[in-house]
């Protein structure tokens, strides 16, 4: 059913991936980053439904991802137990897929950091709406007050992902260091004060995915997260890139991202444990 994914799969896993682009770019992005079989944290271990009907894979720190959308239970089942035994901290991806293989694992009992089906948004960057606003740029994160961004980062962490503040505050720095080295993070700037943060968590030569988009809880309700978010698109259109796509956690957020152009597109889950988990193997024998 499952089988380890070989250098001659990639080809056509590219395109499968593509194909469902809306809930794959973390799958393209670790793929085209680290290839098949990396130490590296975001490495992947991933296996293949024949005929190129699926990808499933898990990262070495310890994330799952898939992409399988006419799978059975059945097939989730034979999934889980291909890393039973292994610490889970987490499972994303599109979201009936998600439950479907959480269900066949029996995860859904765990202790959850975060348990989310944030709704789906896509963009045609030449349908991008984007509104002047005097006074207004945006800059690199690299050029923004590290201190200040960290900060930002930090409070992120615990409204969006539910860290406490003292593991918020220690992954922010390492966020921000990452975004700092892939220059993928935007600050934008109104008449000289910071207020607002967006980026792109996966960025391929056509499509980007939008991530870690923030406004401080002082500068909230005037669209300065829906703006940066336009002006980093307008960015990335003039760099050739075609499509955005994104998820958005809520419905003040939804309709923000409406006001740029974006469109509904299906819905993805992120869910997170409170500590590693494991699959158990008399689990999964016994449901199959």
């Amino acid at each position: 059913m499952w089988r380890a994914a070989t250098e001659q799969d990639l080809q056509w896993m590219d395109a499968f991936l593509r194909d469902h682009i809306q809930s794959s770019m973390f799958l393209l992005g670790n793929l085209r980053d680290f290839g098949l079989d990396s130490d590296a944290p975001y490495g992947l271990k991933l296996w293949v439904l024949e005929q190129g009907e699926g990808v499933f894979a898990i990262s070495n720190s310890g994330s799952i991802l898939m992409q399988a959308p006419d799978a059975s239970s059945e097939v989730w089942r034979a999934a889980s137990g291909l890393i039973a035994g292994r610490d889970i901290s987490g499972v994303l991806g599109d979201m009936p897929q998600v439950r479907s293989f959480a269900k066949a694992a029996g995860l859904n009992d765990a202790d959850m950091m975060l348990d989310s089906d944030d709704l789906g948004f896509r963009l045609e960057l030449c349908d991008l709406n984007v509104a002047p606003r005097a006074g207004d740029r945006l800059i690199r994160l690299a050029d923004a007050d590290r201190s200040l961004v960290e900060h930002w980062r930090g409070i992120y962490n615990q409204e969006a992902i539910g860290m406490d503040p003292e593991t918020a505050a220690t992954t922010a720095r390492d966020d921000i260091a990452k975004y700092v080295d892939n220059d993928s993070h935007r600050v934008l700037v109104s008449n000289g004060m910071p207020i607002a943060m967006t980026g792109f968590n996966t960025r391929l030569p056509e499509v980007v995915q939008i991530g870690g988009v923030f406004t401080p809880p002082e500068h909230r309700g005037h669209g300065h997260a829906r703006h940066a978010v336009a002006l980093h698109l307008a960015e990335a259109k003039r760099d050739g890139i075609e499509r955005a796509v994104l998820f958005a956690a809520n419905e003040a957020a939804a309709k923000a991202y409406r006001a740029v152009g974006f469109q509904p597109a299906g819905k993805f889950t992120l869910m997170l444990f409170q500590n590693a988990q494991k699959i158990r193997t008399l689990y999964v024998e016994a449901r199959t």
